[in-house]
């Protein structure tokens, strides 16, 4: 099967870029979307790539790389009373919400904003940039992934 590439979203106050370059890799848990969570149970698959988006950032935008390292299990934070994320419909023995891991590859010299990949050729069937789209986890086509890791690298 050949790699999928996806576009997983952050808010910067929540989570960054810098953030997974310290930590090495991270649990993306919490996603209660879903669309969103039948990508990471069903579909994320270790070695596939992931364009880390800064939303609701000055500006939003792609800041860096990171990989599936681990496909998805169950979100543990769905058990937990209390916290943030707990849904008390979801249990150890038939989990609704999943979660993937993540691993940092790189960091862009600067954001690539939306307003760029909205106006960048071959990106105008890419998810994020429709209007209204607001899915946390989308597949980006192998193309699109590389449309952006370009412009990424050449920005700054």
């Amino acid at each position: 099967m050949s790699r999928r590439c996806w576009l997983m979203k952050c808010e910067p106050d929540a989570y960054t870029i810098a953030d997974l370059a310290r930590d090495g890799r991270t649990s993306w848990e919490g996603v209660r979307n879903y669309q969103a969570r039948n990508f990471m149970r069903d579909q994320m698959q270790v070695g596939d790539g992931v364009l880390f988006y800064a939303s609701n950032a000055s500006p939003s935008g792609v800041t860096g790389l990171a990989e599936i390292v681990r496909p998805g299990y169950p979100d543990h934070s769905a058990f937990v009373p209390g916290h943030d994320y707990y849904d008390p419909g979801s249990t150890r023995d038939s989990p609704t919400w999943f979660m993937v891991d993540i691993g940092f590859v790189e960091r862009f010299p600067s954001t690539v904003p939306l307003d760029v990949l909205k106006r960048t050729a071959g990106l105008e069937d890419m998810m994020v940039t429709r209007k209204g789209s607001r899915l946390s986890v989308q597949p980006v086509t192998p193309a699109e992934y590389d449309i952006v890791v370009a412009l990424g690298r050449a920005a700054g």
